[in-house]
């Protein structure tokens, strides 16, 4: 293992600026770990450290504390204007973590019920397509990671969407040049085969012990009855309020009198309430071989556009058939270990798995402990790039492509990469991809291919049981908004998951493994991510954000593994993403510290993204309870919940 400078650069930080948010929060980077040797030294202030932390993410959030998770007493007061949400829960009989407290109180039922995993993390997404209906819902797609305690096994579904069996490579191309992206999104082209019913449905007959009637019946309430419209809602709706007018079904839903629905209004949704009682009677049959699929092949192959709008939305080809012939596929995970824990992931169709493992594996031969705050971020930003780099030239779809999983997760691989990385000096993007099945130590040869655009709205969900079990689970519709073409009468949102491919090769001299295809699944970034120590659950988390997905991942377990920080504060603490591009993204508490002067000094350039990802993670505790995490300001915050809090 390489050792690199230490150092004290511990770096004050503002929490990240959540978009559209009425409030922020002061935070305190890492401190670096100190070698043993002056370890006594370090303890005042390493403790100081973390109580000036503490102190200030306290007073804006009223929610993180820096203490050891082993000493929570039970959750903090949510912050005002937070609808009672609080991103820090400890206690026992499971755990619920998500960005909306709904959500995640409808999984909270089920557990009480006597319900799994399984059941609640269902009753979760169902719930969060209602409250969040602009990331997830039964239009949508998403990958589900399992944890078996009996089995001591991780098991996964790939429920990403599909392609129609119609499409080719040109599905994107008009008139030899690709389509505008905004013109791609918002357009039955952009549809995919939603396979977020038959994740659930697989998940529940594979894990689960409650019929999919029952756990759909919170998500049925809340769409019934209505929830409270927070300022995260309100301006998503905004950003998409030019799109939403021109599809009548949407504006009908979610621009009531023409505007978005006012911060503390009710908004209701009676025909989703409607649609997943159907969903409940008939099962996943309505969707792939019913009424409902019915419905929505006819919303893509013409798309109900207002007669007034002048927007140019083109159809799609989805027919019944492609519904009838989708399968959400079971499969082994990702699989690898890092510092003495096993790490498992989503394999292909999603790039999140290989992407983080690879990058896992080439950090591994640092010394990030010890390290400073400005080497911890250059090595980190490093091995994203080197990652992403072998990510774009290798993963697809593997009923397509040959992707070499075991290569890029391997130790040799990595190995062979990470020598490329050096403490003083910058690597260029964009970075020319490895072989996995030829590793050439340190090379730096090969044509090189940009990383293409990635939408970056997901939600994500982890959640335990009683018995140990537990579920990381990322579920999307592309782009906030998905296609903003809502099914009439349905009461959900179409994806827009095709845009996912890359509309034409990134570099026409290199085989670019993410082009459109007949049935195809689009690469994904999805990462919901379950680590192991001694074959059982240590934590697991997984966060939205498009291609930032895989950067917030390493991140929150970097920063828990290696930094030390307890998992909600690795949650809350200031991102970076680099994504094999010219320049590293930063959040505003990284940006206006003096880490990126620091940083820049090696070489590395940057911009500013207000907001990435928004993880959440649950952990057990070595006294048996259970800790939910979530965001404590991005998003307006997350709710994490358990069953028994601890008093």
């Amino acid at each position: 293992m390489r050792r690199i400078r230490t150092g004290e650069d511990i770096a004050p930080a503002i929490a990240p600026h959540a978009r559209s948010r009425d409030r922020a929060a002061a935070r305190t980077g890492p401190a670096a770990r100190t070698h043993p040797a002056v370890r006594r030294r370090s303890r005042s202030r390493t403790a100081a450290l973390r109580a000036v932390a503490a102190l200030a993410v306290t007073a804006a959030v009223a929610a993180v504390t820096a203490a050891a998770p082993a000493g929570h007493g039970g959750p903090p007061p949510p912050p005002p204007g937070s609808g009672g949400k609080t991103p820090l829960a400890v206690g026992y009989g499971g755990a619920v973590a998500s960005v909306d407290a709904d959500a995640s109180a409808a999984g909270i039922e089920v557990l009480r019920r006597g319900g799994n995993a399984v059941d609640a993390a269902v009753a979760t997404a169902a719930a969060l397509g209602v409250t969040e209906p602009y990331s997830s819902g039964i239009g949508g797609g998403g990958y589900f990671v399992y944890y078996s305690a009996r089995q001591h096994k991780v098991f996964t579904v790939d429920g990403r969407e599909t392609a129609p069996r119609s499409a080719t490579d040109q599905l994107f191309v008009e008139n030899g040049q690709p389509l505008a992206f905004a013109d791609a999104v918002t357009s039955g082209r952009s549809v995919g085969v939603p396979g977020t019913a038959a994740t659930w449905q697989t998940a529940l007959d594979s894990w689960g012990s409650r019929s999919l009637g029952d756990v759909l019946k919170p998500a049925e309430r809340i769409a019934r009855d209505g929830f409270t419209v927070d300022a995260t809602f309100n301006s998503q709706t905004a950003a998409n309020q030019d799109r939403f007018k021109d599809f009548p079904a949407t504006a009908a839903l979610f621009l009531p009198g023409g505007q978005p629905p006012a911060v503390g209004s009710t908004l209701r949704n009676p025909q989703l309430a409607a649609t997943y009682k159907e969903l409940g009677r008939k099962g996943i049959g309505a969707i792939y071989h019913g009424d409902i699929g019915a419905d929505i092949v006819k919303t893509v192959r013409k798309p109900p556009v207002d007669p007034a709008a002048t927007r140019v939305v083109r159809t799609g080809d989805l027919t019944t058939a492609d519904l009838a012939a989708y399968r959400a596929k079971k499969q082994a995970p990702t699989h690898t270990t890092y510092r003495g824990r096993d790490v498992y992931g989503p394999a292909p169709s999603s790039s999140g798995g290989t992407t983080v493992a690879e990058a896992l594996n080439i950090l591994e031969h640092t010394d990030l402990a010890h390290a400073s705050q400005a080497q911890y971020l250059h090595h980190f930003d490093e091995a994203s790039r080197i990652a992403f780099a072998d990510r774009g030239r290798w993963v697809g779809d593997p009923a397509f492509e040959q992707v070499p999983t075991a290569g890029l997760t391997s130790k040799g691989f990595a190995a062979s990469r990470a020598c490329l990385i050096k403490d003083d000096t910058t690597l260029t993007s964009p970075l020319a991809p490895g072989d996995p099945a030829h590793p050439t130590p340190c090379a730096a040869t090969g044509t090189a291919a940009p990383t293409t655009y990635e939408g970056e709205n997901t939600t994500h969900l982890t959640v335990a049981d009683k018995w140990g079990n537990v579920v990381s689970y990322t579920l999307t519709i592309e782009q906030t908004g998905g296609s903003a073409i809502t099914v009439p009468g349905r009461g959900f949102l179409l994806n827009n998951e095709l845009t996912d491919f890359s509309f034409v090769p990134a570099n026409p001299a290199v085989h670019d493994p993410n082009l459109p295809g007949p049935g195809k699944r689009p690469r994904s970034s999805i990462s919901p991510t379950i680590v192991l120590k001694d074959g059982k659950v240590d934590f697991a988390a997984g966060s939205p954000g498009g291609a930032t997905i895989i950067t917030t991942v390493l991140q929150v377990l970097t920063e828990h593994i290696d930094r030390g920080l307890p998992l909600v504060d690795a949650i809350a603490a200031p991102r970076a993403s680099q994504r094999n591009a010219a320049a590293t993204e930063l959040e505003p508490a990284l940006w206006n510290s003096p880490l990126r002067a620091q940083l820049e000094a090696l070489g590395e350039t940057f911009t500013q993204n207000p907001e990435i990802g928004a993880a959440t993670g649950v952990q057990r505790l070595p006294d048996g309870r259970w800790l939910a995490a979530a965001e404590p300001v991005r998003r307006g915050g997350g709710s994490a919940l358990v069953v028994r809090p601890a008093r």
